[in-house]
């Protein structure tokens, strides 16, 4: 029985790590824009943006199809978890500057790999 159990907390420790790992994606805003103002993310996993504020103002990165919204102080980052979400276009704004900071997530199904089987 204890090596049963000493052998699942192996397991736990080996793989652990990388069956939490969430994808990440980053984005910057420089001068109100987000760059890139399109970012393509997987469906059905959760991700995490990394936006990085350049400018030395604040920012709020908001999307109200994502159901999110954080201020992002000037020469700082967020972290934002979103999804999982299904195949199709998400908008997101920064609030203090809507015309020109604009962006889009963009959620596609992942392609099989020839040695993915069905």
């Amino acid at each position: 029985m204890r090596k049963l159990r000493m052998f699942c907390i192996l397991l736990f420790v080996v793989f652990s790590p990388t069956l939490w790992a969430v994808e990440e994606f980053h984005i910057e805003i420089r001068d109100h824009l987000f760059f890139p103002s399109i970012v393509t993310v997987p469906a059905g996993e959760k991700v995490k943006l990394i936006v990085y504020n350049l400018d030395s103002t604040p920012e709020e990165f908001e999307s109200f199809s994502l159901n999110r919204e954080k201020v992002i102080f000037g020469n700082k980052k967020a972290t934002i978890f979103i999804g999982p979400l299904k195949p199709g276009e998400y908008e997101f704004v920064g609030e203090y500057n809507p015309n020109s900071a604009r962006g889009t997530v963009i959620v596609i199904k992942k392609q099989q790999g020839k040695n993915d089987v069905d």
